[in-house]
């Protein structure tokens, strides 16, 4: 089995941070993937326990279950069939609030079910697209964050209120 863990700060408040990331419709921004639909709602949430996501990326189909959903904080899943089939244990993304945004931590631990090659399958092929799809994601997260307009920083058209400086 593979850990592949991909962090980041996004320029933006935990809730809104949170509520981005478990909406996995967001995904289809990074190129390597194609579609992401919610194909059964949560217990307490859209994406709360119990939901089932499909994504397909250009590496393959998977369908997830959300096992655990404590916002802003916290949500699992595991992929529970995918084509090519994969090993899955786990998947978590983390949200901690800190200066100039939310952390956030995206760990998924897996493996090419390949008997021999597993492995360096797993960790030549796999694991680079993986975190690149993530790194994507989470960039995309940021883009689309932190040009959000704020009412509690003055923020209404991506300057700030009386500056010609550029938005970061």
């Amino acid at each position: 089995m593979e850990t592949m863990t991909v962090e980041r700060v996004i320029d933006a408040p935990i809730d809104e941070v949170f509520a981005w990331l478990t909406t996995t419709t967001h995904y289809t921004r990074s190129p390597l993937v194609v579609r992401c639909r919610l194909t059964r709602r949560g217990e307490n949430a859209p994406y709360g326990v119990g939901a089932v996501r499909s994504h397909l990326w250009l590496i393959g189909w998977f369908r997830e279950r959300i096992t655990h959903y404590d916002p802003p904080h916290a949500t699992e899943y595991f992929v529970e069939r995918s084509l090519p089939p994969s090993r899955h244990e786990l998947g978590r993304m983390t949200f901690t609030a800190v200066d100039g945004g939310t952390h956030v931590r995206w760990t998924t631990r897996a493996e090419i079910p390949v008997p021999v090659f597993g492995a360096l399958l797993t960790r030549l092929l796999a694991r680079p697209v993986i975190t690149r799809t993530f790194r994507n994601i989470l960039n995309a997260a940021n883009t689309a964050l932190a040009q959000h307009p704020r009412l509690e920083t003055g923020m209404t058209t991506g300057k700030a209120a009386g500056s010609e400086r550029e938005p970061r």
